[in-house]
């Protein structure tokens, strides 16, 4: 298992998380409800969403790490996996991630205009782990029209 592999499996373990689709159209994808919090772009590359706020707070120690990169204009880093102990990092910042997402109302809207480091398009994450729903009327009565399948 290579360590984007490793991350990936460690992650789909939090209960928070759920995998979903990324706006940017990352491979995998992990939000917390329907705030996007990580997504894994090709190679090593992982983004994070932290917040403006949460990085200002932390900058100088993510200035530290040489496996981040920081963009000046906007709330997600980058986290690249060369060693083990990245996955370390990278959970840690997903752990900061969603702690900032529990205490920022706003941050659905900041997460919508504020595009990851590869760019995206305005459009919320979306779940990709659940079944469809069936249409309410048929939840509504129990009954499913004949010849479909529930």
């Amino acid at each position: 298992m290579n360590l984007v592999e490793h991350a990936n499996a460690r992650l789909a373990d939090w209960p928070t998380l759920s995998r979903g689709r990324a706006r940017c159209g990352a491979r995998h994808c992990f939000c917390a409800g329907t705030q996007e919090i990580v997504h894994f772009h090709g190679g090593n590359e992982v983004d994070v969403h932290l917040t403006h706020g949460m990085i200002d707070r932390l900058r100088p120690a993510l200035q530290k790490s040489s496996a981040l990169k920081l963009p000046t204009a906007s709330g997600w880093i980058t986290v690249r996996l060369e060693a083990g102990s990245d996955i370390d990092l990278l959970a840690t910042l997903v752990s900061a991630a969603l702690f900032a997402t529990g205490s920022r109302s706003e941050l659905a809207e900041t997460v919508r205009t504020d595009p990851c480091t590869q760019g995206a398009s305005q459009t919320p994450c979306q779940r990709s782990d659940r079944r469809p729903r069936r249409p309410t009327r048929w939840r509504r009565t129990g009954k499913v029209p004949d010849g479909i399948t529930d």
